[in-house]
């Protein structure tokens, strides 16, 4: 049986408090489940504006999406985690990445590692949020039991293990580092690289479930497991073939019938889109759909379209 749709916004710009609020009064309106917040640079602190959404809105759960674990020492997030799922009502999501954007580590002052020396650190900050927030006497305490629902983004092989051993959910980023382009460049994978990304993830997560492997008793299974995808944009159009012409340049090495399939766009009318999901969730397991700020708006009528499916 298939995992009911879940539809996240990941909210990226403040102008005001009280925007805001009405922000994420909006989202809550439209239908998301799940409101977002990144993590870089000239965007929203997470936690403050996670826990502001907490106030006016009572159904959304509340995520980061996803954090960068390079920013943060563990000891000092696991303390930032536990205040935002207390002040949220236990409604928090933590969404982590091993960061891609080498400018923001430099403007931070922070080292920016090896892709390896990168997942290290993500591998070592899941490792102790898990050990401290596991802690009865961590204070403070989160409210969800033994941490807030774990989500790991990422493509590559170890990120997709750690993913399988610790998380209740996968995000799958569809893109790699754009050869030959400046650090934090990414380009899409083909749907077919795509589909085998996700093969890769369930059979390690079918090893993680093996007697004696070694994983989080938190973490979903190969079949549990709730599965993430980033749709880059929603287009509403009368004609998906000429819209995907004018996309073409920014995805050289893919065709026309590949960027038609491709889970990072979504393009047609609003049951065409329905439709693409559909496809989507039975061709990946892709049940839970993120958009950016900037979509939510389009993205809505689609969410009325698969509502309770």
């Amino acid at each position: 049986m298939a995992r009911p749709f879940r539809f996240g916004v990941n909210l990226l710009t403040l102008e005001s408090a009280e925007a805001w609020r009405e922000k994420c009064r909006r989202a809550e309106q439209l239908g998301y489940d799940v409101l977002l917040v990144p993590d870089h640079l000239g965007n929203p602190a997470p936690f403050p504006a996670l826990a502001t959404a907490a106030e006016v809105t009572e159904r959304p759960r509340l995520g980061t999406f996803v954090l960068n674990a390079g920013l943060w020492n563990p000891a000092l997030l696991a303390r930032e985690v536990a205040t935002c799922d207390a002040l949220t009502g236990g409604r928090l999501e933590l969404g982590l990445g091993a960061g891609y954007v080498k400018a923001e580590h430099d403007s931070a002052g922070l080292p920016f590692g090896s892709p390896r020396e990168r997942v290290d650190h993500l591998v070592h900050t899941v490792a102790e949020l898990e050990r401290l927030l596991a802690d009865t006497e961590h204070r403070p305490r989160p409210v969800q039991a033994p941490r807030p629902p774990l989500l790991l983004g990422g493509n590559g092989d170890r990120l997709l293990r750690l993913a399988a051993r610790h998380a209740e959910i996968a995000a799958f980023t569809g893109a790699v580092q754009a050869p030959g382009k400046p650090e934090g460049t990414l380009q899409l994978i083909s749907p077919e690289a795509l589909e085998e990304r996700v093969r890769a993830f369930r059979r390690f997560a079918a090893e993680a479930a093996e007697p004696g492997a070694a994983g989080s008793a938190g973490a979903a299974g190969a079949d549990t497991a709730e599965l993430n995808y980033l749709i880059q944009m929603v287009g509403p159009t009368g004609d998906r073939r000429a819209k995907v012409r004018e996309l073409a340049a920014y995805a050289p090495d893919l065709t026309e019938d590949q960027l038609l399939e491709h889970p990072a766009l979504l393009l047609g009318d609003a049951k065409e889109m329905a439709a693409q999901l559909r496809a989507h969730r039975e061709r990946y397991g892709f049940s839970y759909f993120t958009v950016l700020e900037h979509n939510m708006d389009a993205f809505a009528p689609v969410i009325e379209q698969l509502h309770g499916s």
